[in-house]
């Protein structure tokens, strides 16, 4: 097992995903539910994003291939995305990586926000989608490797599953300071694995290597 690897995995997944961040948003786009149907739609959201997630992961290589996008290139580009993410999370402004204000109005006048936005793009929205197939392309065909993805965002959803259901209880423990704080420490661990792959993408550039 490469548990350099693994803790990557697991750090990429757990920040860009930000299972506290998603209470103050399970609330506003479910407050008008029950408790019951709250649970519901939780839970449909979670397989929705894991679903998208799972897809992407295992074609999403391969489409990367198809278009010419060679790894590097990949490496610094999800870098540079998941490096403004971290800016907004840093800063507490929205990001639309997340959902847009718009897309939380529209959710909240519609039947089921399950799918749309709680699963896209709020879990499984371009900045976790460009993880997945970064790390998936990363494991270099290792299948410890891709077990350690697999693992690392399984247990994000879990989290993610735990902190939604009990959002409600969590909002009222924690509270908006304590949301804040945690988000704000998970954007500066996004940050530095954002500055690393583009690192380590540009190491692995043939313009460095060019003579």
């Amino acid at each position: 097992m490469d548990w350099q690897f693994a803790g990557t995995a697991l750090a990429t997944a757990l920040t860009i995903i930000d299972p506290i961040g998603m209470i103050p948003l399970t609330l506003t786009t479910t407050a008008r539910f029950t408790p019951r149907k709250r649970a519901v739609v939780v839970d449909q959201a979670v397989v929705v994003a894991a679903i998208v997630m799972l897809v992407m992961g295992l074609v999403g290589t391969a489409v990367l291939r198809y278009l010419g996008i060679t790894l590097p290139a990949f490496t610094i580009a999800g870098g540079v995305l998941l490096f403004l993410i971290a800016i907004d999370m840093l800063f507490g402004r929205p990001t639309g990586a997340r959902g847009t204000q718009a897309e939380e109005q529209a959710a909240a006048s519609g039947d089921n926000p399950a799918v749309f936005p709680l699963a896209i793009p709020m879990i499984s929205g371009p900045g976790t989608i460009a993880t997945v197939l970064l790390l998936v392309s990363l494991a270099h065909g290792s299948p410890l490797r891709y077990a350690s993805v697999a693992l690392a965002y399984a247990f994000a959803l879990a989290i993610t599953w735990a902190c939604m259901r009990l959002a409600a209880r969590l909002g009222d423990r924690i509270g908006t300071t304590g949301i804040h704080v945690v988000t704000r420490v998970l954007g500066i661990v996004l940050a530095a694995l954002a500055v690393q792959f583009v690192l380590n993408g540009l190491a692995q550039s043939p313009l460095l290597h060019a003579r």
